[in-house]
């Protein structure tokens, strides 16, 4: 059985307007040619699609099949059309890349600049998720690179060193915690804190720690980069945790104090994540490359 992608676009729009000659005319097809078409697609199948009333159509079971996976068709259609879209424009190469909240923040904006430069023809479609998430989608195939800062057991990934980084924490040097070498996470959270904004990976992260402890965190307020938790803390609103690598682009004239987090977790060394390294495509390969060869 042929199916006609107009045939489809036809029959998603008489089913939406329950109705053959408003579906027509959103088809931009005469009423007759609509219901002709009706007729054949119904015949090609072998069963009815629409039942004809005195005010519509109606879908028979089988028309309810078809709809959905009309739905679908069409919509796996727009997106073949939208991932196409760059190689018209001159892009001959595109890679998905999910990265956790940490990275994102912090190596990566010139790690992946530097390799937009090398790169030309390549476009980076790069978005932000928890470590857990970003692995589990590369062991399914969803998306050939990650960059994460942990494990997740009976993934079937391969994980590269990346960079070395660490969790701190940060608070104002008037604080009672800002003299002090270290710190357990615990006594952090009886003090108010500066956060990234909820959905952030670090977010997660952090108010699962918490949790872990039986305890909760008072969010005075949430932020959107790590710069702003740096003004923020340096400006006396609360405490933060943010990765060592961040602090440069967050010191200002009242540059926060640094406090190390006694905490094995605190060590946040970044990954590369693919599922088969041998098995990636030439730029997805390229980037990782590019990506381990700076590695700290």
């Amino acid at each position: 059985m042929h199916y006609d992608l107009t045939d489809l676009r036809l029959f998603v729009a008489i089913a939406e307007a329950q109705n053959l000659t408003r579906g027509a005319e959103r088809a931009h097809l005469a009423p007759s040619s609509a219901s002709h078409r009706m007729r054949l697609l119904e015949a090609g199948i072998g069963t009815s699609l629409l039942l004809r009333q005195a005010r519509g159509v109606v879908l028979t079971r089988a028309g309810e099949v078809l709809l959905r996976h009309s739905r679908q068709v069409l919509a796996q259609l727009e997106q073949l059309h939208a991932d196409l879209a760059p190689y018209a424009e001159g892009v001959r190469g595109h890679v998905s890349l999910w990265a956790n909240t940490h990275a994102t923040h912090s190596f990566l904006p010139d790690d992946l600049a530097d390799f937009l430069r090398r790169y030309p023809q390549v476009s980076v479609t790069l978005a932000e998720h928890t470590s857990p998430e970003i692995v589990m989608a590369i062991a399914r195939g969803e998306v050939e690179v990650g960059v994460v800062a942990e494990r997740v057991a009976g993934a079937d990934v391969e994980m590269i060193p990346y960079r070395a980084d660490r969790l701190v924490l940060i608070a104002p040097v008037a604080h009672p915690l800002a003299a002090c070498a270290s710190v357990r996470f615990g006594e952090v959270l009886d003090h108010p804190f500066v956060m990234l904004h909820a959905g952030s990976a670090i977010h997660t992260f952090t108010m699962n720690a918490a949790a872990a402890l039986g305890r909760h965190i008072n969010v005075r307020i949430q932020v959107r980069s790590f710069d702003a938790v740096c003004r923020m803390v340096g400006a006396g609103v609360g405490v933060g945790l943010v990765p060592r690598s961040a602090l440069s682009r967050g010191e200002r004239e009242q540059s926060p104090s640094v406090v190390e987090l006694d905490e094995s977790w605190a060590q946040r060394d970044l990954q590369v994540c693919v599922r088969k390294r041998k098995d990636l495509s030439g730029f997805a390969a390229a980037l990782v490359n590019g990506l381990v060869e700076r590695q700290t």
